[in-house]
């Protein structure tokens, strides 16, 4: 029998942190770029509180459909997909928009995982499985299997779990 594996999508298969970054570049007239956070503080110091005053651009149309895909994750993703049992899940439904275009994003950069191994939530603590990879404390904290921290920026405090940096990170844990 497989093992099932939970993995995230924002930030973890999509890099969701890069669009973060040039919608608060457009309306701060900033200049960040992801090497700004990674080991450091900056977002929860600097740039967390004034991302709140535009987090509202994460309901337009086409914020989430954009997203690029993280490095090695397509070919990672499909190793994976051939050892375990693998759901995407995502809290997606706090942004009603992103349904379809998460649909549309999975459809086109991960064709080999049927729509039927896609969950939508609005909190994962219903979701079971043996590993679960996501970028967030709030996600991963319930989980009753391993959990594994996809580095973000936003999570660069959180202690307390096995980190992964990348996706190459990814395969050499579970492949």
């Amino acid at each position: 029998m497989q093992k099932r594996l939970i993995v995230d999508m924002d930030d973890v298969m999509a890099d969701a942190s890069g669009s973060i970054i040039r919608v608060y570049n457009e309306e701060f007239n900033t200049d960040y770029n992801h090497s700004h956070f990674y080991g450091t503080d900056l977002w929860e110091k600097d740039v967390k509180q004034s991302y709140l005053e535009v987090r509202h651009r994460l309901h337009e149309p086409g914020f989430f459909r954009t997203m690029t895909v993280k490095d090695d994750a397509v070919e990672v993703m499909k190793a994976l997909y051939d050892k375990y049992e693998v759901f995407i899940v995502s809290a997606a439904t706090e942004f009603p928009n992103s349904l379809k275009e998460k649909v549309e994003w999975l459809e086109e950069h991960f064709s080999f995982i049927p729509w039927q191994r896609t969950v939508f939530c609005g909190n994962k603590q219903i979701v079971t499985g043996d590993i679960m990879i996501d970028d967030h404390d709030k996600n991963l904290k319930h989980f009753d299997g391993q959990a594994i921290l996809f580095d973000a920026i936003h999570n660069q405090n959180y202690v307390g779990y096995e980190r992964v940096k990348n996706w190459k990170d990814v395969a050499e844990i579970l492949l």
